[in-house]
């Protein structure tokens, strides 16, 4: 398994800040003193409030899973505490298909208002891309504060989230009955079982991103048991007709004295469809509730389907929440499932450098692909293979697959134009390349190459992120 912390300083953007009077340096794990510092920074960078004692031991036990770098001013009032912080680690990306991608996330990017405009924010982004690379992540990921950022380094918005409200008062039920029940739990007792559901959970969305150890804990308040917030929440599981548990809700009701109140939900997790069904019942089903508001939660919920007056539910805070960054094009492109067969060559642009190239995407009937860098030899050539043999038995798999016919000359001539940023936006299926196409930031390079690569990233659920990271 890859250490965070055996990645050694960038020697780039170290002598970048060097040269602009900063320190640029990891922060060391065991330091105690200097991870406080650190935490204290990223803290403010957010404008969030100075964490109590709980908060702070949690923020320092996460840090430390992590690679934790900072930026230091020497001249400043306290040079112990940095002027800019960042960190990353590997995690597994979902992707369609249900299989997972090697990813590196990048967090905590703050640089303190005293300090802007020196180069740190880039020194801090390339150098995270960097170590992604040597981590051999596929992409770089990140959830954003600030979406005119984070472009120039190659990541595009690859998922949305958006708050949904619910009034209450309308929301008759029509779904169907589920076999299983819901049933009130303490944080405590589920603990133990809620990193199964969640794995469960994130593998069947695309978008979703592999939970940390502590995530959890803060979710259901037992960071700080004791505080208001933790006492106010309520947890609730769904249970099969098995007995297994396969999801979960956190919630609280927030009201004036003797009023209606509204449901405030941040965390719903559902492995299976009767459980977000079920569960999204529970929720909208309480009495002495005006109005339900769920955050973090996909653009495309099938509620509105599930209640009699669909108006009852819209969205609010619709956000580009997710962003990815490409940085192999041939893993990236090899780890998910395509929605069709097909040849599809991608000119990629990437002024940074990191996916650059041309690159042969070729699926099959059962929607695998293999993509190779043009130039680079074939596996099966490399075997031995007549590298024919294989594109006749991929055009007899294309030709018998129901949403496909039997690929011709021009058809594995279809390609497009496309910067590593846009890539990033179509590969979870989020975006159509069509869609990118109107709006002038790709080209086909033969007739018909969009309807081919609108066909191929289709993706069966939409991607979506439900945490922040």
């Amino acid at each position: 398994m890859f250490d965070p912390h055996s990645v050694p300083a960038d020697p780039l953007a170290t002598s970048a800040l060097a040269a602009r009077g900063l320190e640029y340096r990891r922060v060391d794990p065991a330091d105690e003193p200097a991870l406080q510092a650190w935490v204290q920074a990223e803290t403010r960078g957010f404008h969030h409030a100075r964490p109590e004692a709980p908060e702070l031991r949690r923020a320092l036990q996460v840090s430390r899973q992590r690679n934790v770098r900072g930026v230091y001013d020497p001249t400043a009032h306290d040079p112990q505490v940095p002027v800019a912080t960042v960190d990353g680690w590997p995690s597994g990306l979902s992707v369609p298909g249900g299989r997972s991608v090697d990813a590196w996330a990048v967090s905590s990017v703050t640089v303190s208002p005293t300090h802007r405009r020196r180069g740190i924010a880039r020194a801090l982004l390339e150098a995270q891309l960097r170590y992604a690379k040597a981590a051999g992540a596929a992409l770089a990921m990140l959830t954003v504060t600030e979406a005119t950022i984070y472009g120039r380094y190659g990541f595009g918005p690859a998922a949305s989230a958006a708050t949904v409200h619910v009034d209450r008062r309308r929301a008759h039920w029509i779904g169907p009955e589920s076999p299983g029940r819901v049933q009130f739990v303490e944080p405590a007792d589920l603990i133990g079982k809620a990193p199964a559901i969640a794995r469960r959970a994130v593998a069947r969305t695309p978008g979703e991103i592999d939970r940390w150890p502590g995530l959890l804990e803060r979710h259901f308040g037992l960071v700080d048991p004791g505080s208001a917030d933790a006492r106010a929440l309520r947890v609730a599981r769904y249970d099969d007709a098995a007995g297994q548990a396969q999801g979960f809700v956190a919630f609280r009701v927030v009201r004036a004295p003797d009023e209606p109140g509204a449901l405030e939900c941040d965390v719903f997790v559902a492995a299976t469809d009767d459980a977000e069904r079920e569960l999204w019942r529970f929720l909208v089903e309480q009495d002495f509730v005006t109005e339900a508001r769920v955050r973090l939660r996909s653009v495309d919920e099938p509620l509105p389907w599930l209640l009699e007056d669909p108006r009852a539910v819209s969205l609010h805070e619709i956000s580009d929440h997710l962003w990815l960054r490409v940085l192999d094009p041939v893993a990236a492109l090899s780890a998910r499932d395509y929605g069709t067969a097909g040849t599809l060559t991608l000119e990629i642009a990437d002024p940074l450098g990191h996916a650059e190239g041309t690159f042969v995407l070729d699926v099959s009937g059962d929607g695998h692909a293999e993509v190779r860098r043009t130039g680079d030899a074939r596996p099966d050539a490399a075997n031995g293979a007549r590298p024919e043999a294989r594109h006749d038995a991929q055009a007899d798999a294309a030709s018998s697959h129901p949403r496909s016919g039997r690929r011709s000359r021009a058809q594995a001539a279809h390609g497009l134009r496309i910067d590593a940023r846009d890539l990033a936006s179509i590969y979870l299926g989020g975006t159509r390349p069509s869609v990118l196409a109107r709006a002038g930031r790709l080209a086909e390079l033969a007739p018909g190459s969009l309807a081919v690569a609108d066909r191929l990233f289709h993706a069966p659920r939409t991607p979506h992120l439900s945490i922040w990271f």
